[in-house]
């Protein structure tokens, strides 16, 4: 592994789940379709409760409920209004990684979302931090000319790890 994400578990489910090798390999998929160098990039990730993540979503977005997944971006790397990719961040030195930011991802959110969609909670995960990654490199999904960049990606990017469209 390439110690690309670093992962707090809050919430011991996440253990069994895998959380931390699910992750990596989703920001790996991720820094490889963008042509970023994993190893110059840092993330820390969260996994934790619906009632942690609930406080959070609180404390940053002013919505005192659950939600998947949280991410905070270390820089500003959105895209312009003309649709465009963001910028991509410079990876770090000799010193150590860049970070790219935190992410945080509910386990019971997360597998109620799985059920309701059937599909496995492990390729609901990955997609969801594939999705979180992204956000962290300047993508978001509220313009809808945004949107759609972000979305393709996420599908072309979760292909290549053999998994199936999530917006099917």
């Amino acid at each position: 592994m390439s110690d690309l994400v670093e992962t707090l578990i809050e919430d011991a489910r996440w253990e069994r789940e895998g959380l931390a090798e699910l992750a990596e390999a989703a920001c790996l998929a991720v820094c490889a379709r963008l042509s970023l160098p994993a190893k110059g990039f840092a993330i820390s990730l969260l996994g934790c409760d619906d009632a942690r993540i609930a406080v959070l979503n609180a404390d940053f977005r002013g919505k005192p409920q659950p939600t998947n997944v949280l991410s905070w971006p270390a820089a500003d790397l959105a895209a312009d209004a003309d649709g465009s990719p963001p910028d991509m961040p410079d990876p770090g030195d000799a010193a150590g990684p860049a970070e790219l930011g935190d992410i945080a991802i509910a386990y019971e959110t997360c597998a109620r979302e799985a059920a309701e969609q059937e599909k496995s909670l492990r390729d609901h995960v990955t997609h969801l931090m594939v999705h979180g990654c992204l956000h962290l490199l300047g993508y978001d999904h509220i313009r809808p000319g945004d949107a759609g960049l972000m979305e393709g990606l996420e599908v072309e990017i979760l292909a290549t790890m053999g998994l199936d469209n999530p917006y099917d």
